[in-house]
């Protein structure tokens, strides 16, 4: 994902500077070289996509004050510090300051070499998850459809990333229709097997034995693909409904686990749907599969916990509907989106689509409102008061987003289009496009 790393060798002595950049440049490396510090800073900033290696005693900035000032730049830079004999103390604050690690001359080339391999593999992936997850905070490709703003989807993409690129099996839990293979397809984009199979296996749709054939074996005449633990070789095998697996199945399933050794040839991702006090994933598979399987969890938060998201999601559904069926999206009134909010969404991200796909629907009609659909959806809520009391109040800020967001999308980013609309002046929407983290070249 990077490109080649490079060495920023800083060495106020010409011949050490020098003789480290040709023996590292055998090595394959990319050097620039550098005699002050005060040089090296200007080609040396956040997200250099390299190390650094200097010396530690110089004359002007001296090598500790450019440490702090390459950590205070990017804290993750692996650098290198040289001393000298005597400079053991120094080396030491090196070290609490954030170096990666020193060399004392005279030093070893070859240690030298073997530090500078470990450093900039640890930068390599350090860039590579910065650029992960810049796609997931700008909504890339499949990292797209995890939307939302709410403290639990921003944790939920950072688990998915950090997961992402561990090796280990994975356990994804959660409410039905929140997602959960969603994440598991996610949980494979962003890791080093993107580009191996990816094999998804419902452990609920077959029976005992075609269940036991499709995943492991023998292979039948009639088939037509490997067993799916083959199949996957290299890559992702998910298994949904890991909680409807026998204890035979279970038994069979940890025995391939165990026989596949660290890193495993196949990554599992196990997703469970048992989420209720009398019954849950630990309770329903053998304690020594659900721990092989769960040392890496994920628990999907359900929609009611995740706050505006919902009318973020309500507002993305409902436009791409109303593409699809050649009309206008439904316009959400204060009330609707309060009720929104409230909702319980006992079928989650999935109940919201279908409401979204009912609501463009009779708004194409002409007839009936959202807040008839909620009311179908859950006989038991409650109007919600817009006049007194606080619940509507609570919510208002949720609904201005969504109302800026939605008018801004219409409109295509003309800000004189949306000041005339929304009868705002100019620097009012700017404050409320930055308040609620809204930018213009987002609409473009």
């Amino acid at each position: 994902m990077t490109k080649a790393m490079k060495i920023a060798i800083v060495d106020d002595e010409k011949d050490m500077r020098q003789s480290i950049s040709q023996w590292l440049a055998l090595s394959g490396y990319d050097t620039e070289t550098y005699s002050s510090a005060e040089e090296a800073l200007g080609a040396v900033g956040a997200d250099y996509p390299g190390i650094v290696i200097s010396d530690i005693r110089m004359p002007g900035m001296d090598g500790i004050q450019f440490l702090r000032k390459l950590m205070g730049n990017d804290s993750a830079l692996p650098v290198i510090m040289i001393t000298g004999h005597g400079d053991v103390p120094m080396a030491v604050e090196a070290m609490r300051i954030g170096a990666y690690d020193f060399l004392e001359k005279p030093f070893n080339p070859d240690r030298m070499s073997e530090l500078a391999k470990k450093a900039t593999n640890a930068r390599r992936l350090t860039l590579d998850n910065r650029v992960l997850r810049r796609e997931l905070s700008d909504g890339g490709q499949l990292m797209s459809k995890l939307i939302g703003q709410s403290p639990a989807m921003e944790r939920l993409r950072e688990d998915v990333l950090d997961l992402g690129q561990a090796d280990g099996h994975v356990l994804i839990d959660g409410e039905t229709g929140t997602g959960k293979t969603l994440i598991a397809h996610a949980l494979h984009a962003v890791g080093s097997r993107a580009g191996k199979k990816f094999v998804l296996i419902s452990c609920a749709a077959m029976d005992e034995d075609a269940l036991m054939r499709r995943l492991f074996g023998p292979m039948q005449p009639e088939d037509t693909r490997l067993p799916a633990i083959e199949e996957a070789r290299g890559g992702t095998l998910v298994l949904e409904d890991i909680e409807s697996l026998s204890d035979a199945s279970q038994a069979r399933l940890l025995s391939v686990i165990n026989d596949q050794g660290t890193p495993p040839e196949t990554r599992i991702i196990a997703i469970c749907n048992l989420q209720d006090e009398g019954r849950t994933c630990e309770t329903a598979l053998r304690p020594d599969l659900y721990y092989r399987l769960a040392a890496l969890k994920i628990t999907v938060p359900p929609l009611r916990q995740r706050g505006e998201d919902i009318l973020t999601l309500f507002t993305r559904f409902s436009e791409q509907f109303s593409d699809e069926y050649g009309c206008d999206a439904p316009q959400v009134s204060a009330q609707e989106a309060a009720q929104l909010l409230q909702a319980p969404w006992p079928g989650n991200v999935r109940q919201l689509i279908n409401l979204a796909e009912r609501a463009v629907l009779q708004s194409r009609r002409g007839t009936g409102t959202i807040a008839s659909l909620l009311m179908n959806d859950h006989e038991d809520m409650q109007p919600v008061m817009t006049t007194e009391g606080k619940p509507l109040k609570e919510y208002v800020e949720a609904f201005e987003r969504m109302l800026i967001d939605n008018t801004m999308r219409r409109h295509k980013g003309s800000i004189s289009s949306v000041m005339d609309e929304l009868c705002l002046p100019r620097r009012t929407l700017n404050e409320k496009m930055a308040k609620y983290g809204l930018q213009r070249s987002d609409y473009l």
